[in-house]
């Protein structure tokens, strides 16, 4: 079977803190939860694929067509490494 390897793409992302304010910077998007251990709120982001829940910590990456998609830190951090520019 033939064997393939991902083109290198630069994305620009940046670490969720979980408030409200870089929740809104981000273009996340706040949903009220009134039951549950998640009782609050919770952020997310609109996605290709649909809607994927934004944790604080998570990495929000912004791909080659503009799309936001979350990233959870230990993903980030074995998939991308930082360029120098």
């Amino acid at each position: 079977m033939p064997r393939f390897r991902k083109k290198p793409v630069v994305i620009e992302a940046e670490r969720f803190n979980g408030t409200r304010a870089h929740a809104a910077f981000l273009g996340l998007n706040e949903v009220p939860m009134h039951e549950g251990p998640d009782a609050g709120h919770y952020f997310f982001v609109k996605t290709l694929e649909g809607q994927m829940r934004a944790n604080a910590g998570d990495w929000i990456i912004t791909g080659v067509k503009g799309e936001k998609y979350p990233c959870r830190p230990d993903i980030f951090a074995a998939t991308y490494e930082q360029v120098s520019e």
